[in-house]
């Protein structure tokens, strides 16, 4: 009796202890534990990932694309700086530019290459902007076109290629405006302290062309919204030179056209 008294038989295991064991037994028959989570606790634990994502998702959306392009050489020209400028523009980082997604591509001085490649780039990655430049090695300042004229030049590209004919589109106007704040875009360009003009004449080569095909584009309800072309001097590969000082570095040219970039942005924004 008093063995009963102070010494109670053993009761079962608890349930809790039951469930263990079990978890156990299936572990060491299917290598992996169950789990006794319950869906509310399952959502609550992902609340904050799911955020996470809802916040990346969102500043994608909001993100602004803007388009840099460039050219390489062409005959007359074996350099041609918009390259390496293209190249730096795209390297830059800004805290204006936290929201925004640059995209470079230099063309080859083909009118083939225009055709097939800007048409790829603007489906792909469907900028708000596109700032073009290219080389007018005669000029000595920068121009801000303001319109691409419907003409072709006889001379032939740089694959030895020519359209053979005087006009770009056939039934087209003589001339399309570029849609781009072009008094923002050379204020910005003085702002650098380097010679900068409007101009209306971006020529009949490959500048012209590709200026009439990115406004063509930017008229279409899915095209780029801005489109601005802007032609540099040639420049020098090294420092400035000493003696004359009128011939502008990539340096300088980094420098416009960092501030030309910040401005479009600016404007694509809007």
């Amino acid at each position: 009796m008093w063995d009963a008294l102070f010494f109670p038989p053993r009761e079962p295991a608890s349930l809790g202890l039951m469930v263990r064991s079990a978890a156990k037994q299936r572990v060491s028959n299917h290598g992996a534990a169950p789990s006794f989570e319950t869906p509310a606790f399952a959502a609550l634990r992902r609340a904050p990932q799911d955020e996470a994502d809802r916040r990346r998702r969102t500043l994608k959306e909001n993100m602004t694309t803007i388009l840099i392009t460039g050219f390489g050489p062409f005959p007359g020209a074996p350099y041609n700086p918009t390259e390496m400028l293209v190249r730096a523009l795209g390297k830059l980082r800004r805290p204006a530019l936290h929201d925004v997604t640059i995209v470079t591509h230099v063309f080859p001085v083909s009118y083939a290459a225009v055709d097939r490649d800007l048409p790829a780039l603007l489906a792909k990655h469907k900028p708000d902007a596109v700032l073009m430049f290219g080389l007018a090695a005669r000029t000595k300042h920068i121009r801000i076109e303001t319109r691409a004229r419907n003409a072709l030049a006889l001379m032939p590209d740089a694959a030895s290629a020519s359209l053979r004919r005087s006009q770009i589109a056939r039934a087209a106007p003589a001339a399309r405006s570029l849609p781009a704040p072009m008094r923002q875009l050379l204020a910005a360009a003085r702002q650098a302290r380097l010679p900068a003009a409007l101009s209306p004449d971006a020529g009949r080569y490959l500048c012209n062309y590709v200026s009439w095909r990115a406004a063509e584009a930017a008229g279409k309800p899915a095209g780029p919204r801005l489109a601005a072309f802007v032609h540099v001097p040639l420049t020098a590969r090294g420092p400035r030179p000493r003696r004359t000082g009128r011939r502008l570095t990539a340096q300088d040219l980094a420098r416009a056209g960092t501030r030309i970039l910040l401005a479009l942005t600016a404007a694509a924004r809007r």
